[in-house]
C-alpha cells in the first residue's frame, strides 16, 4: 500500500486532530526511510503503511499504535530513537516503540515444543497490550507480501507464523487474521497440497451451492413462518483446516465431509439471545438428525476468549453431514472481527496483575471503545514472572526470574551443570552467579575437573538445580566417607593397634569433637586430618584404657546358645546366656553394650538403640561392655524408605538388591497414599557397612526420597 491510499483510509477511523498527527508521522518517517527498499524494490515505508492500515481497518487500533508502527522500521534501523519520537508524539508512543524493537531483535529457532514459550516471551516483552496486536498486524502484512522474499526466508517466516503468530491470533479472538495466516503459511510450506485443495474447492463450488440451497430451504420456510429475523451464511472451511483434517483422518479432499458450514445469525435483543438460538436449533433438528457427539454449546459457557455460538453436525436423508452454527448478530460480530480476549498462561508476578487479568483488560478496552477504534488510554505492565533465554543454537529456555547461569546449565543437563565453570552471555564472559535477563544468549563453559560445591546452593533458584546439587554432594560425601573408612581400617592394621574400627571411630569423633563418623572419614580421605594425629589420638585412648581392647585371652567370654556365639562380654564367667535386642536389632559393626536383665540373662543393644539412654541413665550398674567377634555371621535388618508412588518401584528395588547387590530379601512391603509411598525391606546382612551401603544404593533409585534403618 502506498501513502496516497493510506491517507484516504485514515480519516475514516480517526478524527481530524488525530489524522493530522498521523499525517505528520507519515511524512517524517517517509523522509527517514528514503532510499531504503524491500526485496521487491518498493520503498520500505510501504510495509509500515500496510501494517498501519491493518491496525485501523481489521483490528481497530488508534492513533498511538499507527504512529509507533510508522516509525518502527526507522527506530529498528537506527535512523531515529524511541526517545525522539516520544518527545514529538508522547511517552505512550515511545513505550510501544520500545516494546516493538525488543521483540524484533528476537530471532528464535522455532520448534513445536517451544510454541508456548515464544508466546509468553512476546507477552513478557509487551509492556502495552497494543504491542502484541501490532506485532500480529506486522506479521500479517509480511505474509501477504511473502512472494517477494528469498525461498529460505519464506520457509522460516511461514513456519514461525503457523506455530507462533496464528495460535496467538486465535487466542485473542482474531479469527479472520488467524485463518489467513494459516492459509498463507500452508501456501509456502506445502504448496502442492495448498493448490490441490484450492482447485478442489473451485471445481466443487457449483455443486456445493446447489446443495446448500436445498439444505436451507425447509429451515428458512419454518423460520420465516415464525417471524424470526435472521441472516444465512455458507462458510467454506479454510484451506489449512481442510488440509489438517485430511492429514488427521488420512483421507483425500472428498473424504472431508464438513468442507463447509451453514451459519444462521439471529437478529434479536440481548435478553432473548439464548432462547432464540435454541429455538433455531430445534427447527434445524426437526428436519435433520443431529450427531450428539458433535454438539458444542458455547452459548451457555462461552470460550475463554469470548467466543459464543451453538455448533451441531446433522445428517441429511442422502447421508451427507453438514455443520450448522447458530449465533446472534452480536456473537457473530465478535467471532468475525475478533476481540483481544484474555489469554491464560502461567505467571503471576509479585504485586502486579496476573497475565490472564492483564490480557483481559485488552478485551475490556476493545469492547468499551467507540466506533470500533481502541481507546487511547492504557496503564498496563507485563506480569511475567519468568525470563526467556536462548542457547547459541537458538533453542529457547524458560526460567524463573532471578535464575543464574548455573541454573541455566542444570536446565540444559545435570552433567553440564555439575561441570559448569562460568560462561558467556551475549558474547561476554560471566561467572556462574550471573543473573539472566530476557533475551540473553547463553553459552556454558565446563571443565572435567569441576565438581559441585556447597556454596552453589546459595547461587541457584530452581528446584531442579538445587536438588541435583544436593544429590551429587551426598554421593560425593558417601564416596569420600567410604574411602576414609577403608583408609582408617588399613592404618589401624598397619599400626598393629589392638582396637576395632567402630570403637576407634567413636574415640576419634569424641576426642576431635567431630559430629559424625562420615565427617571423620571424609576428613581422612581428603587429607584434612593428618594420619599422625589420628594415630596419636588412638594411642592416647588405648593407654588410658578408654577403648575396649581386642585381646581375646584377656576377655572372659560367655557364649549365647541362641545367638551363635557372636559376641564377647567382659566381666562374666561362662554359662550366662545373652540375646540380641529386638528393639534395635544389632548388626556386626554397630557400637553395642550389654544389659543385665532380671530373668533373661544379658541383652545386647546398639548404642543408638531408642532405649539406650534410659537404660544407661537409670541402671548404670547393669550396663556391661561388649564387642563383636570377627566373622560374626549374618543378621536380619529392616530398611525403610519414602518415595514417589510410581509403577515399577518394587521391581527396581528387587532388581537392585537381589540381582545387582546379591542380598537375600526376606520381606518387601510398600504402601501408597496419594502420590507418596512408604516401604520396608527385611533382608539378611553381614555387617553395618553393608547396611550403610544398601541405604545409599536405595537412595539412587528413581523416586526414592529418603532411606533409614528401622530401630
Amino acid at each position: 500500500m502506498d501513502a496516497r491510499i493510506f491517507k484516504e483510509i485514515v480519516p475514516k477511523y480517526l478524527d481530524e486532530e488525530k489524522t493530522s498527527d498521523v499525517y505528520e508521522a507519515l511524512e517524517w518517517s517517509s523522509k527517514l526511510l528514503e532510499g531504503s527498499f524491500r526485496y521487491s524494490g518498493e520503498p520500505i515505508i510501504n510495509h509500515s503503511i500496510g501494517v498501519a492500515a491493518i491496525e485501523l481497518e481489521e483490528i481497530g487500533l488508534g492513533r498511538r499504535s499507527v504512529i509507533a508502527t510508522l516509525f518502527h522500521d526507522s527506530v529498528r534501523l537506527g535512523l531515529i530513537s524511541s526517545e525522539e519520537v516520544g518527545k514529538a508524539f508522547g511517552d505512550k508512543v515511545k513505550e510501544i516503540l520500545s516494546g516493538l524493537t525488543r521483540i524484533s531483535q528476537v530471532d528464535p529457532k522455532i520448534s513445536v515444543l517451544q510454541e508456548d514459550n515464544f508466546k509468553e516471551l512476546i507477552v513478557s516483552y509487551s509492556t502495552d497490550p497494543r504491542i502484541i496486536l501490532i506485532k500480529l498486524a506486522d506479521r500479517l502484512e509480511v505474509m501477504r507480501s511473502l512472494d517477494m522474499f528469498p525461498s529460505q526466508k519464506r520457509t522460516k517466516k511461514s513456519w514461525e507464523t503457523l506455530h507462533l503468530y496464528a495460535p496467538l491470533a486465535h487466542k485473542l479472538g482474531l479469527y479472520s487474521i488467524k485463518s489467513e495466516m494459516e492459509d498463507l503459511s500452508l501456501k509456502f510450506l506445502e504448496p502442492e497440497s495448498y493448490h490441490y485443495i484450492l482447485k478442489c474447492l473451485h471445481d466443487s463450488e457449483d455443486e456445493r451451492l446447489r446443495f446448500i440451497d436445498s439444505f436451507v430451504k425447509p429451515i428458512k420456510t419454518r423460520m420465516d413462518s415464525l417471524g424470526i429475523s435472521y441472516k444465512l451464511k455458507a462458510r467454506t472451511k479454510s484451506v489449512y483446516s481442510i488440509w489438517r483434517k485430511m492429514k488427521k483422518q488420512n483421507v483425500d479432499f472428498n473424504g472431508v465431509y464438513d468442507v463447509f458450514a451453514i451459519r444462521i445469525i439471529a437478529d434479536c435483543p440481548h435478553e432473548i439471545e439464548k432462547m432464540q438460538c435454541w429455538t433455531i436449533f430445534s427447527i434445524v433438528t426437526d428436519f435433520y438428525t443431529p450427531n450428539p457427539d458433535r454438539m458444542r454449546d458455547w452459548i451457555s459457557i462461552p470460550k475463554s476468549n469470548g467466543y459464543e455460538s451453538l455448533h451441531t453436525t446433522v445428517v441429511t436423508t442422502e447421508g451427507k453431514w453438514v455443520e450448522v452454527q447458530i449465533r446472534t448478530t452480536r456473537m457473530d460480530d465478535i467471532a468475525e472481527h475478533g476481540v483481544a480476549a484474555h489469554w491464560r498462561y502461567k505467571g503471576v508476578s509479585d504485586g502486579t496483575t496476573s497475565s490472564a487479568e492483564w490480557l483481559m483488560k485488552v478485551r475490556d478496552v476493545v469492547e468499551a471503545s467507540e466506533g470500533s477504534v481502541m481507546t487511547e488510554e492504557f496503564d498496563f505492565t507485563s506480569a511475567s514472572s519468568e525470563v526467556f533465554v536462548f542457547t547459541p543454537k537458538g533453542d529457547l529456555r524458560k526460567l524463573p526470574i532471578g535464575a543464574t547461569l548455573l541454573d541455566f546449565a542444570f536446565d540444559i543437563h545435570s552433567d553440564v551443570g555439575s561441570s559448569c565453570t562460568g560462561g558467556k552471555v551475549n558474547g561476554k564472559n560471566v561467572p556462574i552467579r550471573y543473573v539472566l535477563h530476557n533475551g540473553d544468549i547463553v553459552e556454558v563453559a565446563t571443565s572435567k575437573n569441576q565438581t559441585p560445591k556447597v556454596a552453589w546452593l546459595s547461587i541457584v533458584v530452581t528446584s531442579k538445580a538445587r536438588n541435583r546439587i544436593q544429590q551429587i554432594l551426598r554421593q560425593m560425601e558417601a564416596e569420600q566417607a567410604q574411602i576414609g573408612r577403608e583408609e582408617l581400617e588399613r592404618k589401624i592394621r598397619n599400626w598393629k593397634l589392638d582396637v576395632a574400627l567402630e570403637p576407634a571411630t567413636s574415640a576419634l569423633t569424641k576426642s576431635l569433637k567431630i559430629k559424625t563418623a562420615n565427617e571423620l572419614y571424609g576428613l581422612i580421605s581428603t587429607g584434612k586430618l593428618p594420619m599422625t594425629q589420628v594415630k596419636n589420638c588412638l594411642m592416647s585412648f588405648l593407654s588410658d584404657g578408654d577403648i575396649i581392647q581386642q585381646t581375646p585371652q584377656k576377655a572372659k567370654k560367655i557364649r549365647s546358645k541362641g545367638a551363635n556365639d557372636y559376641i564377647e562380654i567382659d566381666g562374666y564367667g561362662g554359662g550366662m546366656d545373652y540375646k540380641l535386642g529386638k528393639c534395635c536389632n544389632p548388626v556386626y559393626g554397630d557400637q553395642i553394650f550389654g544389659f543385665v536383665t532380671v530373668s533373661a540373662g544379658i541383652t545386647i543393644h546398639r548404642r543408638a538403640c531408642p532405649n539406650a539412654n534410659r537404660l544407661i541413665t537409670e541402671y548404670p550398674y547393669r550396663v556391661i561392655q561388649a564387642k563383636w567377634k570377627e566373622n560374626s555371621g549374618s543378621f536380619l535388618v529392616t530398611l525403610c524408605f519414602t518415595a514417589d508412588d510410581r509403577n515399577g518401584l518394587a521391581a527396581d528395588i528387587t532388581e537392585l538388591i537381589s540381582t545387582s547387590l546379591k542380598f537375600e530379601i526376606r520381606q518387601l512391603s510398600i504402601s501408597a497414599s496419594g502420590n507418596d509411598a512408604k516401604g520396608e525391606i527385611t533382608l539378611s546382612v553381614g555387617t553395618k557397612s553393608q547396611v550403610d551401603m544398601l541405604l545409599a544404593s536405595l537412595k539412587r533409585i528413581k523416586g526414592i526420597k529418603n532411606t533409614y534403618r528401622k530401630s
